[in-house]
């Protein structure tokens, strides 16, 4: 719990199944060493309790494991401690469903987990950050903020959550508009729990 606000504890998940193509098809990307170390950081800076990786493919969560388990050794730790410390908030799930139980495994007093869900492409949403923060402190379930990879989440997943926060808006006068998602979660990261108090 953030004692300084009174908010209920976040976890994040990064979703590689079920993923929609840019054709609309409902696939499985791949895991990469990028986001794994850059979101775990992020995590790690605003307090995320546990960054979940999703992906239901043995051969990706074997990968994932590799690297984590790198980082975990003595001499990796010793190398570099801030990394190690960071990719422990970091976890691999096969489903989304399994990260929702292992937050309510964790919070055991929690009355379900309320599902927040991101995209560059959302047609319509519930609200800014600041609109979900005031809703965070009146629903006290943990939150799960998903951001999925490939060309987003699919609509059953969008559909099924709890909140959609507003796309990220650039300002670039050809009106390009293409972040990475590490860079995506971490601007999300920084208005929902930044210290800075972004309104």
């Amino acid at each position: 719990m953030t004692k300084e606000n009174d908010l209920p504890p976040v976890y994040l998940g990064l979703v590689h199944h079920p993923i929609n193509n840019k054709r609309g098809e409902v696939v499985t990307t791949s895991v990469t060493n990028l986001d794994i170390h850059d979101i775990s950081r992020s995590c790690r800076t605003f307090g995320v309790k546990s960054y979940f990786i999703v992906t239901p493919l043995q051969a990706q969560q074997s990968l994932l494991e590799r690297i984590l388990g790198h980082w975990n050794e003595d001499k990796s730790s010793v190398y570099n401690p801030d990394r190690s410390d960071a990719l422990s908030v970091a976890s691999g799930v096969s489903s989304i469903e399994e990260a929702k139980e292992s937050i309510l495994e964790k919070e055991k007093e929690a009355e379900g987990v309320m599902v927040v869900v991101t995209g560059a492409n959302f047609k319509s949403y519930d609200g800014m950050t600041h609109d979900l923060k005031e809703k965070m402190k009146i629903d006290k379930r943990p939150i799960l903020l998903l951001f999925g990879t490939g060309w987003g989440l699919t609509a059953p997943v969008v559909d099924g959550a709890d909140f959609r926060l507003e796309p990220l808006f650039g300002a670039s006068s050809d009106g390009y508009n293409h972040l990475s998602v590490r860079s995506a979660v971490a601007i999300y990261l920084d208005r929902l729990l930044g210290a800075s108090g972004f309104k």
